[in-house]
C-alpha cells in the first residue's frame, strides 16, 4: 500500500503543478521556488512532516519535499549549532541529493549527446 500512496500522491503534486504552470503565466523557476518555499513553509507549520510519513516518496521526492528537507536540516543545526545553524543547516541536510544530482546529470550528459533546442 506504501507504494500505491507514493504513487497517487506524487502523480497528484506533479498533475496540480502542471496545471499551474499551464494556466498561469509564472515562469517555471518561480513555480520552482515557489514549491521550495512552499515546502519549508508546510514543514515549519507541522503539515509536511506527517503528509511525508503517509505518502513517502511521493511527497518527499517533489520539490515540496526538497524545501521541507531544508527546514528539517535548519531546525536541526539550529538546536545543535545555534544561529549559525540557520547558514548550515541547509546545505548539510540537502548535500547528499544536490551531489546525487549533479553527479548523475554529469554522467548523463557523458553517455548521451547534449545540445542547446534550436
Amino acid at each position: 500500500m506504501d507504494y500505491v500512496n507514493a504513487f497517487w500522491v506524487g502523480g497528484l503534486i506533479c498533475a496540480l503543478i502542471q496545471i499551474l504552470m499551464d494556466r498561469t503565466k509564472l515562469m517555471p523557476g518561480r513555480i520552482m521556488v515557489l514549491l521550495v518555499c512552499a515546502g519549508a513553509v508546510l514543514g515549519a507549520v507541522g503539515i509536511y512532516g506527517p503528509f511525508v510519513k503517509f505518502a513517502g516518496a511521493g511527497a518527499s521526492v517533489p520539490l515540496l519535499g526538497f524545501g521541507n528537507i531544508l527546514w528539517e536540516g535548519v531546525k536541526e543545526a539550529v538546536k545543535s549549532e545555534g544561529f549559525l545553524g540557520v547558514f548550515l543547516g541547509g546545505f548539510k541536510a540537502s548535500a547528499a541529493g544536490i551531489s546525487a544530482a549533479l553527479i548523475f546529470g554529469y554522467l548523463a550528459s557523458l553517455l548521451f549527446n547534449p545540445r542547446m533546442k534550436k
